[in-house]
């Protein structure tokens, strides 16, 4: 629970975590509100496989990390349920309009996310214990750290990331392709989580970096679609 006495304090991280999922929400509301107001062919397939990975790892994260964030964890899970939908609308158009090639990319991929997701699930605290027993120095010392790459503290902010990099990537995305409420709710989330991840323990540097570079290139996609929807239509 949000204690309001003190949720206004600028180091308070329920006060950031609660922001946070409340523009979280926003994202996973969006995610709902397309499914049921836009064709299937505007679906974004790679921004929606990434976004699917993000919210998997970030419900665990939002559950496992101090002080834990139960309403984090519900929309990241929220957020699973409406991308694999819009991925199961791509997937039906293009079975529907021929396209084999297509269909058959999202199948494949679908599978190895799962499967990558269900091996590290079980295997990241075999592969901590084993690394630290071996006692290899610097390997060793990593591998047993807090936040290190076998924990889902590590692999959160990777994902993460992988959304800076698919954004960028589409960086001259043309604005009929970006959904406003998505990137709203984008832009609003990493704003706050970039000062959320100096607050949680374990405080999660590489998250605060990777979500000040998202929320900048989201930021920029969002200006695209407002000059384009809002100013150059005037």
């Amino acid at each position: 629970h949000v204690n309001l006495g003190s949720c206004f304090q600028v180091d308070d991280p329920k006060f950031w975590g609660f922001c946070g999922a409340i523009a979280g929400w926003g994202m996973s509301l969006a995610a709902i509100r397309d499914a049921q107001a836009k064709v299937p062919e505007i679906i974004n397939e790679k921004m929606t496989f990434v976004l699917m990975v993000y919210s998997s790892l970030f419900a665990y994260w939002a559950w496992v990390m101090i002080p834990r964030n139960s309403l984090l964890c519900a929309c990241h899970i929220t957020s699973v349920l409406a991308q694999s939908n819009q991925m199961r609308r791509l997937y039906e158009h293009r079975q529907e309009e021929g396209d084999t090639e297509g269909s058959q990319r999202i199948a494949t991929i679908s599978a190895a996310v799962v499967g990558a997701g269900v091996t590290t699930f079980f295997g990241g605290n075999f592969v901590k214990d084993a690394a630290v027993t071996m006692n290899l120095g610097p390997v060793s010392t990593l591998a047993g750290a807090a936040a290190g790459p076998s924990t889902v503290h590590f692999w959160a902010p990777i994902s993460k990331w992988m959304i800076s990099g698919a954004s960028f990537i589409d960086l001259n995305l043309p604005p009929d392709k970006i959904s406003l409420n998505q990137y709203t709710a984008l832009t609003l989330t990493e704003f706050f989580f970039s000062r959320y991840a100096l607050l949680v323990t374990p405080i999660n540097y590489m998250l605060c970096s990777v979500n000040v570079a998202l929320f900048l290139s989201s930021a920029y996609h969002l200006g695209l679609k407002v000059n384009a929807d809002y100013i150059e239509k005037k």
